[in-house]
């Protein structure tokens, strides 16, 4: 599975690892109309990531 540089960025952003340098990256993504598409989907993917894993039958739950 590839990530897309949103989600990596995102992925250092939230481990505390992410550089000066990538973070501008990050913010300027995110005020991007175009880009804040792409780093808006990467977090969701992301939360639902996390949804899944700490519910106890596994699901992801209603996208609303």
């Amino acid at each position: 599975m590839s990530f897309s540089r949103a989600e990596i960025l995102i992925n250092k952003l939230i481990s505390n690892k992410i550089s000066e340098e990538e973070l501008a990256e990050l913010l300027a993504g995110i005020s991007d109309d175009e880009g804040g598409k792409t780093y808006s989907d990467a977090l969701e993917i992301y939360f639902n990531r996390l949804l899944k894993e700490n519910r106890p039958n596994g699901e992801a739950g209603p996208k609303e």
